[in-house]
C-alpha cells in the first residue's frame, strides 16, 4: 500500500486530495496546524493526522521524522498556502513575510526535510500546488505571484537535482477553486488610491469563478500526477487555467499582458 504525505489538509484541495487517495486504497498522512479540530478525516481508515505548521522549522523536522517512522512515504504533496491580495503598499511587512514564509519557504523546507530519505531509497515524488498564478499574473497579487512563480522556477531547477536520484518533482497549477476563499485562505490589504482597480478586478474574478473547478476536480489531477509514472513537470489543472495558459503561450507575453490589462483594468 502506497503512502502520501499532505500539507494543508484541513480544507479545500488538501482535504479533497486526502479523501481521494484514501478512497483509492492509499495510506494518507494528513497534516495541518490544528489536527485536533479535524472531524472528517479523523474518521477514515488508513488516514493519520499529524500537526504541521509549515512556517515552523523545528516542527517540520519532527513531523517528517514521525511520518517516516510510521510508514514508507511514496509521495509528498506540498499544498499548504493562502492568497494575499491587494496593492503592495497596503501590506505590512509581517503580511509580506508570512506570505513568503508559508507559500514558498514552507514548501522548500518540507521538501528539504524529505530529500535525504527519498535519495537513500532512490525513489519518491514531490508534488506542489502552485497556481495558474505561477504562470500568469493578475493585478494586486504581487506577493502571492512572487511565491507561486517562485515555486514554478524552484521546481524546474529542483528536477535537475533530483531526477538523477530517481526522485521526481511536479507542479499542479489550478485556476479558481470553488470554496477556497471561504476557508480563510485569503488575506487582503486596501488603499483608497487603488479602489477602482480593486473593484474592477473583483468583478472580473467573480466572472472567472463561475468557471472555477471543485477541489475534487483538482484532486483528480493530483492523483494523475502521482500515478502516471511520467517525469512531466507541470500539470495545468482546470478548464479556466488551461484556457488562460494556452492564450498566453499563443499570444506571447506582451500581447497577452496588454489584453489582460484591458480586461481587468479597462486600461
Amino acid at each position: 500500500m502506497k503512502t502520501i504525505f499532505i500539507t494543508g489538509a484541513s480544507s479545500g484541495l488538501g482535504k479533497a486530495t486526502a479523501k481521494l487517495f484514501q478512497a483509492k486504497g492509499w495510506n494518507v498522512i494528513a497534516t495541518m496546524r490544528t489536527p485536533e479540530k479535524e472531524t472528517e478525516l479523523s474518521q477514515l481508515k488508513n488516514v493519520t493526522l499529524l500537526p504541521l505548521d509549515v512556517t515552523n522549522f523545528d516542527q517540520i523536522q519532527s513531523t517528517v521524522q514521525k511520518a517516516i517512522s510510521l510508514s514508507n512515504i511514496d509521495v509528498v504533496f506540498n499544498n499548504a498556502g493562502y492568497g494575499l491580495i491587494g496593492p503592495l503598499e497596503s501590506f505590512s511587512d509581517d503580511q509580506i513575510t508570512k506570505q513568503l514564509n508559508t507559500n514558498l519557504l514552507g514548501t522548500i523546507r518540507v521538501t528539504n526535510a524529505f530529500i535525504p530519505y527519498f535519495r537513500e531509497k532512490r525513489n519518491g515524488l514531490f508534488i506542489s500546488t502552485t497556481s495558474i498564478g505561477g504562470l500568469i499574473s493578475f493585478p494586486l497579487g504581487s506577493v502571492y505571484h512572487a511565491t507561486k512563480w517562485g515555486l514554478e522556477g524552484w521546481s524546474e531547477s529542483m528536477a535537475f537535482e533530483l531526477n538523477q536520484f530517481g526522485i521526481n518533482i511536479k507542479t499542479v497549477s489550478p485556476g479558481g477553486i470553488k470554496t477556497e476563499f471561504l476557508h480563510g485562505s485569503l488575506d487582503t490589504g486596501v488603499k483608497p488610491e487603488y479602489e477602482a482597480m480593486a473593484n474592477k478586478m473583483f468583478e472580473n474574478v467573480d466572472v472567472m469563478f463561475e468557471m472555477a473547478s471543485t477541489p475534487e476536480q483538482i484532486a483528480d489531477v493530483v492523483y494523475e500526477a502521482a500515478t502516471d509514472g511520467k517525469t512531466k513537470l507541470r500539470y495545468v489543472a482546470g478548464e479556466d487555467a488551461k484556457a488562460l495558459y494556452q492564450q498566453r503561450l499563443e499570444q506571447g507575453d506582451e500581447v497577452f499582458r496588454a489584453a489582460f490589462g484591458k480586461q481587468f483594468l479597462g486600461a
